[in-house]
């Protein structure tokens, strides 16, 4: 599968007449829950040439695709990337340390990743994940829940804790994030584990209460504990100077 998201992103470099600077997997399969039927959720960086960035009008900044073979598609512009990086954006953040890394420039991808851990703003991370986290409570409290569900949730929740405990960016692994979960918390999430490895993503599972009420309850510590995090480092004039050195 890797010569194929390789193949497909040098047709988007040709196609879009741009250089891609990193590409990863983000979502399960980076996490390390994927479903045998799980997309391949291919994310990158990509430049354009020095012409686009002196345009004055509004330009495209977002590259995506899907074909016939789950390869789904996105990437996002080294300005908007940028950007992003400024606001300690937290997929932005994910990309950069994805375990799973199909390719990138060296050079690129170090300063980037040097650049998200000087300016990360635990406070605006931890709020980005407690909102995703929210938005899966209602599926997770029903009676049949899909996997992927409590995955996305526990996950997210897990991530909170993490940078309330740590005051640093959370693994994007999954299985790294589990050993700050109660002892019982992380063995029923390995016995779901092993089920969502054999199960395809309609799978409706019946509802497990101890992963609802933990799922409950760290949402209520991440929000009592947010109040205590701090913003971050602005990095304007750093983050500026290595955009245009990048474009030149």
């Amino acid at each position: 599968m890797n010569e194929k998201i390789l193949k497909k992103l040098k047709e988007i470099e040709k196609q879009k007449d741009v250089k891609i600077l990193l590409a990863v997997e983000s979502g399960s399969r980076a996490w390390g829950f994927a479903s045998p039927d799980s997309d391949y959720d291919i994310r990158f960086i990509y430049k354009h040439k020095p012409e686009y960035y002196l345009s004055l009008w509004e330009q495209p900044d977002v590259i995506e695709f899907m074909t016939e073979d789950d390869l789904d598609g996105s990437g996002w512009d080294l300005r908007k990337s940028i950007k992003l990086l400024a606001k300690s954006n937290a997929p932005l953040i994910e990309w950069l340390f994805s375990p799973v890394v199909y390719f990138q420039d060296d050079a690129f991808a170090k300063q980037m990743r040097e650049m998200a851990v000087e300016c990360f703003s635990p406070i605006a991370v931890l709020h980005h994940y407690l909102g995703t986290t929210k938005n899966f409570m209602e599926v997770c409290e029903m009676e049949e829940v899909k996997l992927k569900s409590y995955f996305y949730g526990l996950r997210t929740a897990l991530a909170g804790k993490w940078i309330i405990e740590n005051n640093t960016f959370p693994p994007v692994a999954f299985t790294d994030l589990l050993p700050i979960a109660p002892q019982n918390i992380q063995d029923k999430i390995i016995e779901l584990q092993t089920i969502k490895a054999s199960q395809d993503e309609k799978y409706l599972h019946p509802k497990e209460v101890l992963i609802t009420d933990f799922l409950l309850e760290t949402v209520q510590f991440n929000q009592e504990n947010a109040s205590k995090l701090g913003i971050g480092k602005r990095m304007s004039e750093g983050l500026e100077l290595f955009f245009r050195e990048m474009i030149v």
